[in-house]
């Protein structure tokens, strides 16, 4: 003969626990994800100093090694740009992944819950629809409060990538003026 208590408690515990092992889950293969990102783009700078040392070498008197530094910086420049451009995108992903688990989940128990201040209002005595009016109130300031964090982590989203976009933008116009400003020394 089973519990409906104790099953009602197994179950939501298993759905916990799905929940919980889904956002490590997402969190690990972002983590996989940034590692193979970060050695793909440590053999790529590596490579390319090794490329630029051989060339600053074979500079034969200081005028080619101003020529040669901006040329030499701009592409691992725009490497490092395009690392972080990647590094943001991986994280913002991962935050939308995590998000989407959350919100599924807390979907999920406010339907639920939802439903159980229904049940127990219908079945309560006189007086006994106090408790119920609580139970919705409590329900939706958590709502509100669930989508008010919703809203700061899309604003939060939202700047780090007008930040990226503006440090993007900063870096190429430093690189043109540092560029044309060492041709102009060299001539």
């Amino acid at each position: 003969m089973s519990n409906p208590g104790l099953d009602q408690l197994a179950a939501a515990q298993k759905a916990n626990a799905e929940v919980l092992l889904a956002l490590v889950r997402t969190a690990f293969n972002g983590v996989e994800r940034l590692a193979a990102l970060n050695i793909a783009a440590s053999r790529d700078f590596f490579n390319n100093s090794v490329a630029n040392t051989q060339q600053l070498l074979g500079a034969k008197d200081p005028n080619d090694v101003a020529k040669l530094n901006p040329e030499l910086a701009k592409p691992n420049l725009d490497k490092w740009m395009e690392y972080s451009r990647s590094v943001y995108d991986l994280a913002a992903q991962v935050q939308k992944e995590l998000t989407s688990v959350v919100e599924a989940q807390y979907s999920s128990f406010a339907k639920n819950a939802s439903s159980a201040v229904e049940k127990a209002s219908a079945g309560a005595p006189v007086g006994g629809d106090v408790f119920a009016v609580a139970m919705r109130s409590m329900l939706d300031a958590s709502t509100k409060a669930f989508d008010n964090m919703t809203a700061v982590t899309k604003q939060f989203t939202d700047i780090a990538e007008a930040n990226m976009q503006a440090a993007s933008s900063a870096t190429g116009k430093a690189m043109s003026a540092t560029s044309a400003a060492a041709r102009k020394a060299t001539k």
